[in-house]
């Protein structure tokens, strides 16, 4: 039992003006970040992503290798077994890394001055390499 009063309405409510909760995820390239979306999402399958436009998008955008990620901070990856979830890649956000760095402020502003709360950011999560 929560500690803090709530009504089943008011968290319908909140369900309708957002069916999902969006997460910018951080971290170095190749710091393990899907893998542990995978286990959070409790499945082995890759992610759909899609592009800010909605279409879909090969996974091979997301696949690890020695570069930073090719891929676009504000493309979605959605795992089907929890589709509530949205989350956005930072690419490997690198220590001197300026482009990334500007990348993901820009990101950061935009999901701020969304007046959708679905278009907002909810959460960041950093992820460290152990």
């Amino acid at each position: 039992m929560s500690d803090f009063p709530h009504h089943d309405s008011d968290v319908e409510t909140l369900r309708i003006r957002c069916p999902h909760f969006r997460i910018l995820v951080m971290g170095r390239s190749n710091a393990g970040k899907t893998t542990i979306l995978k286990k959070v999402c409790n499945t082995v399958d890759e992610p759909m992503i899609f592009s800010p436009s909605g279409k879909q998008i090969d996974t091979f955008v997301i696949t690890p290798s020695a570069e930073r990620g090719h891929h676009d901070i504000n493309n979605e990856m959605i795992f089907k077994s929890n589709p509530e979830f949205i989350f956005h890649d930072s690419r490997g956000f690198e220590a001197g890394s300026v482009d990334e760095t500007e990348t993901v402020r820009g990101f950061l502003s935009k999901r701020a001055k969304a007046r959708e709360l679905a278009d907002q950011l909810h959460a960041v999560w950093y992820s460290f390499q152990s």
